[in-house]
């Protein structure tokens, strides 16, 4: 119990203090103690739903110690955040209620302890502006149930600033904290509590809901595919190598080999929402060491358009829900990292890889028309494409085949070409896709011209001995969709614990 409540003895005693462990090891008795009296049996209420219709109700409520105001001995202020919302709630001197002494207790409370509150809902004459919430919660009692430490590694508040806030302030005179992003992320559970992180990751989840459902009304099935494999999913070297009880194993670079056995395994078209794990030491804003993969696989009656035909439809629906049912969480994190709402069009753009370059060379850019697109060739286009058609989502296709995997099918027309596919957000690469080998004996010669020892993916070129239809697919970065829809700057941005060649923790 806390000593400012242990100095009071009385009625209103029982109105405040701190929960001690006994109530909250899940005892299901008011006689408990004066906490349990006052929450059992109650309703609670989100601080999100506290709204002008419930004035003069009482309500029962959790939350953060978000910041306290005291401004005498008979009043304080204090803002209670849940999930990203925030209510003023006022506790006031009262015969019936509060006491000098609660006052004193409530003023007390560290930032980001947790604490219950019963009040009463009142609507104030004039707007509030430290809270998202329009109504205040005038205190009747209050419990603390969890306290943080008196001094945070990060403050909330700091991380959760804008840069033009911080430079506002520099030219006024006046410096504010900047909280860098290696301090975010090894104090990663503070700084998600942001606003702005709170609606990133809400946009993550919907993000692979709408990719779930839509797939789901496609008639694809949804698979789980293994993480530990024999040999490389994707070619070359950077693969994550572990002793699998003796024998030399790697972590999947991709399910790729996996869902294109299931295709062959007949069920027609499959998806997988997984991890995925690239051991590149890449130090960019847009590589991780492992990521969210969303994959898919279908057969293809006649043509490989029909997987674009799919990436089509299924992102314009996914931007559409988004700025639909999001618009709250894109407030957020515009609010600290502005950006433009995605410019895309509702029959998504093609290119071939051809017209491409063409585009390039025209706007005085040189590379090598049968090499892959450096980021900096990628973003030039990106640019001229937004110029042209004003859209930043686009699809660029037939790709050279040397710069795409050892199981992409070669054009029919030109060898030196290949049936896939790159999608674009914002300049950068989001999507790869493209029909695949499904012929053992040109999928084994694929496999060698490419470096891969064929003995590691046998069982893989097997499945396709039994008879195979005709297929394609796509992989997704999950985090890049969501740095990329939101005009982030950094991948790590949109990773909750993110695996870079550096961080392993927290």
């Amino acid at each position: 119990m806390s000593s400012l409540a242990v100095e009071e003895e009385g009625p209103l005693a029982n109105n405040y203090g701190d929960v001690p462990l006994n109530e909250l090891q899940s005892v299901d008795n008011p006689e408990a103690g004066k906490w349990s009296a006052a929450v059992y049996g109650k309703h609670w209420t989100e601080v999100g739903a506290l709204i002008d219709s419930l004035k003069d109700q009482e309500v029962l409520i959790r939350g953060r110690v978000h910041t306290t105001r005291p401004v005498s001995g008979k009043l304080t202020f204090l803002v209670v955040r849940e999930r990203g919302f925030t209510v003023q709630c006022v506790g006031t001197l009262n015969p019936d209620y509060i006491s000098r002494q609660m006052v004193k207790y409530v003023a007390s409370l560290n930032r980001e302890s947790i604490v219950d509150i019963v009040g009463v809902v009142s609507v104030p004459g004039v707007a509030i502006k430290g809270a998202t919430q329009q109504v205040e919660v005038q205190v009747r009692k209050l419990y603390c149930v969890n306290k943080a430490m008196p001094t945070l590694p990060i403050n909330i508040e700091d991380a959760a600033r804008s840069e033009a806030e911080i430079e506002k302030a520099l030219k006024e005179g006046e410096q504010l904290v900047r909280v860098n992003q290696d301090t975010r992320l090894n104090y990663r559970v503070l700084d998600v509590r942001t606003p702005a992180n709170q609606a990133i990751f809400r946009i993550q989840s919907q993000v692979g809901a709408i990719f779930r459902q839509f797939l789901l009304s496609e008639g694809f099935v949804e698979i789980h595919t293994p993480k530990l494999i024999a040999g490389s999913s994707e070619g070359g070297s950077a693969v994550f190598k572990l002793d699998y009880k003796g024998q030399s194993a790697c972590l999947a670079q991709s399910p790729q080999l996996h869902k294109q056995m299931s295709i062959c395994g007949d069920f027609g078209r499959v998806f997988e929402i997984g991890p995925v794990f690239r051991a590149e030491n890449s130090f960019t804003h847009r590589h991780l060491c492992e990521f969210t993969g969303l994959d898919v696989e279908m057969e293809i009656k006649k043509h490989y358009s029909e997987v674009m035909d799919l990436v089509d439809r299924l992102f314009v629906a996914m931007f559409d829900t988004l700025n639909e049912k999001c618009k709250k969480e894109l407030e957020a994190v515009a609010k600290q990292y502005p950006f433009e709402p995605l410019k895309y069009k509702p029959k998504t753009l093609r290119l071939t890889f051809e017209e491409g370059v063409q585009m390039l060379k025209d706007a005085g850019v040189e590379i090598d028309p049968l090499g892959d697109l450096s980021t900096e060739a990628e973003r030039k286009l990106g640019q001229l494409v937004l110029e042209k058609y004003d859209t930043e989502f686009y699809i660029l296709h037939r790709y050279p085949l040397a710069v795409r995997p050892f199981y992409t099918m070669p054009c029919h027309d030109n060898p030196i070409y290949s049936n896939s596919f790159d999608v674009f957000i914002r300049g950068e690469e989001i999507i790869s896709g493209a029909q695949r080998v499904h012929v053992p004996e040109f999928l084994a010669e694929r496999a060698q011209a490419c470096g891969i020892d064929v003995a590691t993916i046998a069982t893989y070129i097997d499945s396709f001995r039994y008879g195979a239809p005709p297929h394609g697919g796509l992989g997704v970065g999950l985090e890049r969709v969501v740095m990329l829809f939101c005009g982030l700057n950094n991948i790590r941005k949109t990773s909750l614990y993110p695996r870079d060649p550096l961080r392993l923790a927290p």
